[in-house]
């Protein structure tokens, strides 16, 4: 830990120093949205390389924020009590940096579980509360969720299931989230393709996850 040191003893310092190094944040936010085994760490974060991905994984392990887990005789990592209070500054990160996003480049992917915390981030429970239960199936290559809004409550997994209205997505739907994009015009676009259900229920869709950019 000696080469992170900022020689400044304060919180936001010590924080720094604990996930401030590059993709460790990233590894923290696709461990708030459940386990992940070190294949599926990779696989969501393409560019990471392995070395770099060990030694992160090794750090946060290390600093308390992340454990080592047998999960049906594989070992997984998930984070630990002091780790998932890390949730509310992740989501207030990623909601500061949305309004910073401009439009995607060809380069730029969106991972279901990254997709997953902006869900989180937009999740607006005083206007779901207003609307009838729904439950709908993101599909993002190669990896889908199933989002379930009942009421004011979000839960949000990988995988699919019964849905009333399954769509495929990439980075542009960040943009209906935003309001720049209506789902109409998404849909009119190709930005996103409805695959099943009622497409209909996108505007209900837009209005429940909705972050300013």
């Amino acid at each position: 830990m000696a080469a992170r040191e900022y020689g400044q003893y304060c919180g936001i310092t010590r924080a720094l120093e604990l996930v401030g190094e590059r993709w460790a944040l990233l590894i923290v936010r696709d461990l708030l949205v459940g386990p992940r085994r070190y294949g599926e760490l990779a696989a969501g974060l393409p560019r990471i390389p392995s070395n770099i991905l060990a030694a992160r994984l090794k750090e946060l392990q290390e600093a308390g924020i992340l454990r080592r887990a047998p999960r049906s005789r594989v070992i997984v990592y998930e984070l630990t009590p002091y780790g998932r209070e890390l949730e509310p500054v992740v989501l207030a990160l990623g909601a500061w940096g949305f309004k910073a996003l401009v439009e995607p480049r060809e380069d730029q992917l969106l991972t279901a579980d990254a997709l997953a915390v902006t869900l989180r981030t937009a999740f607006r429970p005083q206007v779901a509360a207003a609307l009838p239960q729904t439950a709908y199936a993101a599909q993002l290559a190669p990896s889908g969720l199933l989002v379930r809004v009942d009421g004011p409550t979000l839960d949000v997994v990988r995988g699919g299931g019964r849905a009333d209205v399954a769509f495929a997505a990439g980075p542009g739907i960040q943009q209906v989230i935003s309001g720049a994009l209506t789902p109409d015009r998404a849909i009119a676009t190709g930005v996103v393709e409805v695959l099943g259900g009622d497409g209909a229920l996108l505007d209900r869709f837009a209005r429940t996850f909705h972050l300013a950019a």
